[in-house]
């Protein structure tokens, strides 16, 4: 630890082995790498999407890329969101960019729409995408049946 913190000092035997020319290429190799994967478009766009999941008992359903599960609500219309205020704290409105990944489904089922309160919200199918508030973890499944009109979303 001495050696830490006389390394730029003269005193340093490692100073002769490791000189402080090297320290700083490493250490401006690993910050450009953490810099590109933090700016790489290409890297964002492939964790932010839709994937298949599937849960014995309830079959297959869409959930997001970390695993979340999406509802639809059955009081929506088709390309339009009834589900504002109040509804839509607890059943939070899902959106992802048009050019993120799917995976197992046709990309072309998904949609934008403009939600009343003017956000965005993807489709799916012509059907508002939601999150449960109460779903924390990947794969949980919570929000299923609430009020005969909340259920995954099946693809």
């Amino acid at each position: 630890m001495a050696c830490l913190k006389e390394f730029f000092l003269e005193n340093c035997s490692m100073k002769k082995k490791f000189p402080a020319f090297w320290v700083f290429i490493i250490l401006g190799f690993f910050s450009t790498g953490i810099l590109l994967s933090i700016v790489n478009p290409t890297k964002a766009a492939e964790t932010m999407g839709v994937k298949i999941m599937e849960k014995e008992l309830l079959g297959k359903f869409l959930a997001d890329s970390q695993g979340l599960s999406l509802y639809s609500f059955s009081k929506d219309d088709k390309n339009a969101s009834n589900c504002i205020e109040g509804c839509a704290v607890n059943w939070p409105p899902f959106y992802i960019a048009p050019s993120a990944v799917i995976e197992g489904c046709e990309s072309s089922d998904f949609t934008s729409i403009t939600r009343p309160d003017g956000r965005q919200q993807t489709a799916y199918k012509g059907m508002p995408l939601y999150y449960f508030k109460n779903d924390k973890y990947p794969g949980d499944t919570f929000g299923h049946g609430i009020g005969d009109v909340w259920f995954l979303v099946v693809p």
